[in-house]
C-alpha cells in the first residue's frame, strides 16, 4: 500500500526549516507498545510523541554497504548522507513491512529485510523508535531521484571514514555504530 503524502513545512530544527510529511503513524508508549492513536507524522514530530520508523542497512553480496545522499531540493536534512534507507511505519504495518515498503519505494528493489534490533532514538527531528534491519540486496538498484541523489557502495573501514569526512544525517552515525556492534554480537 502506498500512502499519498503531501509535505508541509511547518518545524524548524536548529536554523533549518524541516517538512514533515502527512503519513498517519501510530503512537507508541516507552516500551514500544502501540498506545491505539493514530496521527500525523506531522504531530508526531511537532509534539515529541513516539512513534515508529523503520530502515534498513543495505548491504552487497560483496558485503559492502550501501551509502546514499538526500538531494538538495528536500527540504528535511537536504544533501546530507546517510548509511540506511527507511521511513515511517504506517498504521496497521510491522517494522517489518514498512521496511520492505521503503526498500521498494526507494531503491527499486523487493527484500525481506531482517528486523536486527529497536531503539529510542532521540538525534532526529524527535524522538521515535527506530527499528534497524538488515538486507542483501543486489549491487545494481534503481534509485528514487526523489530520495536519493547519490549512492555508492563502501566497505565497512571506507564508511568508518566517511562519517568522519562527510556531513550525515543525525542519527546515521549511532544506527552504525549499533549496526557494527549487533553484528559482532551476531558473530
Amino acid at each position: 500500500m502506498h500512502v499519498q503524502r503531501s509535505a508541509r513545512c511547518a518545524l524548524s530544527v536548529g536554523s533549518a526549516r524541516v517538512c514533515a510529511v502527512d503519513e498517519r503513524v501510530e503512537r507508541v508508549d516507552d516500551q514500544d507498545r502501540l498506545l491505539g492513536v493514530v496521527v500525523s507524522r506531522r504531530q508526531a514530530i511537532k509534539e515529541g510523541w513516539l512513534h515508529r520508523i523503520a530502515v534498513t542497512v543495505c548491504r552487497d553480496e560483496r558485503d559492502r554497504i550501501l551509502v546514499h545522499r538526500r538531494p538538495e531540493h528536500l527540504s528535511r536534512f537536504p544533501g546530507l548522507h546517510e548509511v540506511m534507507v527507511g521511513g515511517a511505519v504506517n498504521v496497521g504495518e510491522s517494522y517489518e513491512q514498512a521496511a520492505a515498503r521503503e526498500l521498494t519505494e526507494e531503491l527499486g528493489i523487493r527484500a525481506l529485510p531482517r528486523l536486527l534490533f529497536t531503539f529510542i532514538n532521540r538525534s532526529g527531528l524527535s524522538p521515535h523508535w527506530l527499528g534497524v534491519h538488515e538486507a542483501v540486496v543486489p549491487d545494481t538498484v534503481t534509485a528514487d531521484p526523489d530520495e536519493i541523489a547519490w549512492h555508492d557502495w563502501l566497505t565497512e573501514p571506507d564508511l568508518g571514514s566517511a562519517l568522519l569526512e562527510w556531513s550525515f544525517t543525525p542519527d546515521s552515525h549511532e544506527v552504525f555504530s549499533r549496526y557494527l556492534a549487533s553484528r559482532t554480537t551476531r558473530s
